[in-house]
C-alpha cells in the first residue's frame, strides 16, 4: 500500500450512463460494433440529450480503433467527430474508452508494433478529443485488462483466442497502457485516466479445503493489472503511481463465485460479500479516487440491483471510502455479443425496426429516487459550506 493520493476526477454527475461499445472479433470472424448495431453512432445527440433529461450529465462511451486506423499509422476521425459534436450540443461530459476489446485487423496484439501503434493512436485521439470537447480528456485507455487477459489469453473465448498466455497478455496490455499514458501526457498534460477492471470475490468449494488456495489466488489476481500500472508489480514494465490515477471497478451480480463452480446469489446466499466491504478494501489498498465504472443486471431486477448498489456505495462512504460516481452500464439495451438476442439491461430501449428510443419506466423511477436521495445526503454538507 501507499500514501500516494490523487485528486478526484471532476465528473458532472454522480450517476453516469455507459454505452456498450465492444468491437472485438468473434471466433466466427464477425467484428462486433455495438455502437453501430444500436444506431448510437447516428443518434448520439439524441441519446446524450435523453440522458441529460434524466439527470445524467457524465457519460461513458467509446472510440472504435478499427475504424479510425484502417491503414497503419493513418487516422480517420469521421466515426468520432459526430459524437464529439453531439456531446457538445447536448452539454454532456464523456469519458472515452480508447480500446474496448477490439483492435485493427492485421495487428498482432503480442507484438512490439501493437504497443507502438496503440500509443501513437492514443496520443492522436487525445488531441482530437481535447480539441473537440474544449476540455482535458478523461480516458479509459484499455478497458478491463484483467478480464481481457483471462478471456483472450487463458480460456480463449475472446480474441486473440489463446490459452496459457493470460499472464503474457496482461503484461502486454499494461505495457501498451503505460506507453499510451506517456504519449497522451505529451499532448494533454491535464488528461485523467480511469483504470477499469472487475471487482470480484472467489470462494472455495464447500467441504474442500484444497480449493481454498485456488480461490484466494483468483481473488488476488484482480489486483495484478492495477499493481503493474502503479509499478508495484513487474516494475520493469515502467509503471508508476502516477499512472494508476483513478480506479474504476466493474461489478455485476455474477462477480462472486465458487472456484470451479457457479455464481453466488446476491439476494439470498449467506456467503455473498457486501459490495461496501469490497469497495472499502480497494479504496484502502490504492487510496485513489474510486468509481463504479460498470454495474447493471438484465431483466426485471434492474431497479432492485441499482438500489442494492447505491445502498452499498453509501455504506462504503460512511466507512470512509468515497465513491465518485456510479455508472449504469450498459445504459442502453443492445444485441448480445454471441447470439444477437435483445439484451434488456439498460435504462434506454429502442425499437428494433425504426430504432426509436424509449425509457424503461421502472428503472427510471428508481434512478430518480436515488438521485433525490443523493441530494438529501449532500444537503447538510452544502449548508455547512454556505455558513
Amino acid at each position: 500500500m501507499t500514501d500516494h493520493e490523487t485528486p478526484a476526477v471532476q465528473l458532472r454527475s454522480y450517476f453516469m450512463g455507459g454505452f456498450e461499445c465492444s468491437t472485438h472479433r468473434r471466433r466466427d470472424g464477425c467484428r462486433l460494433d455495438v455502437i453501430a448495431a444500436t444506431r448510437h453512432d447516428r443518434m448520439a445527440r439524441q441519446d446524450y440529450a435523453l440522458l441529460r433529461q434524466l439527470g445524467i450529465e457524465s457519460i461513458r462511451d467509446g472510440l472504435r480503433w478499427h475504424l479510425i486506423e484502417r491503414l497503419p499509422w493513418h487516422y480517420d476521425w469521421s466515426s468520432l467527430q459526430p459524437m464529439l459534436e453531439a456531446a457538445r450540443a447536448a452539454q454532456v461530459q464523456v469519458v472515452w474508452d480508447l480500446m474496448h476489446y477490439g483492435w485493427p485487423d492485421g495487428l498482432d496484439i503480442f507484438s512490439a508494433a501493437f504497443v507502438e501503434r496503440f500509443a501513437a493512436y492514443a496520443r492522436a485521439a487525445a488531441r482530437v478529443i481535447e480539441e473537440g470537447s474544449g476540455e482535458p480528456p478523461i480516458l479509459s485507455v484499455i478497458n478491463e485488462i484483467s478480464f481481457m487477459a483471462w478471456a483472450g489469453g487463458t480460456v480463449a473465448i475472446f480474441a486473440p483466442f489463446r490459452r496459457r498466455r493470460g499472464a503474457e497478455l496482461k503484461r502486454q496490455l499494461v505495457r501498451a497502457s503505460l506507453a499510451a499514458i506517456a504519449a497522451i501526457r505529451e499532448v494533454s498534460p491535464r488528461a485523467r485516466f480511469i483504470q477499469i477492471d472487475p471487482l470480484i470475490q472467489v470462494f472455495p468449494r464447500p467441504g474442500d479445503p484444497a480449493s481454498r488456495r485456488k480461490a484466494q489466488a483468483q481473488t488476488l489476481a484482480q489486483f495484478e493489472a492495477w499493481d503493474m500500472l502503479a509499478g508495484r508489480l513487474t516494475p520493469e514494465l515502467g509503471g508508476s503511481e502516477a499512472c494508476l490515477d483513478v480506479i474504476g471497478v466493474n461489478f455485476y451480480c455474477h462477480n462472486q463465485w465458487i472456484v470451479e463452480g457457479g455464481p453466488l446469489d446476491w439476494q439470498s446466499d449467506p456467503d455473498w460479500r457486501p459490495l461496501s466491504e469490497m469497495l472499502h478494501g480497494i479504496g484502502t489498498r490504492y487510496r485513489r479516487p474510486l468509481l463504479i465504472a460498470e454495474t447493471g443486471i438484465e431483466g426485471a431486477l434492474r431497479p432492485a440491483w441499482l438500489r442494492h448498489v447505491c445502498d452499498e456505495a453509501e455504506r462504503a462512504a460512511a466507512a470512509g471510502t468515497a465513491i465518485e460516481a456510479i455508472c449504469l452500464y450498459p445504459v442502453m439495451n443492445h444485441p448480445g455479443w454471441d447470439d444477437e438476442r435483445h439484451c434488456q439491461n439498460g435504462l434506454i430501449d429502442y425499437d428494433r425496426t425504426d430504432f426509436s428510443r424509449r425509457v424503461e419506466p421502472e428503472l427510471a423511477r428508481e434512478l430518480l429516487r436515488q438521485q433525490q436521495r443523493r441530494e438529501r445526503l449532500l444537503a447538510p454538507a452544502r449548508r455547512r459550506l454556505m455558513r
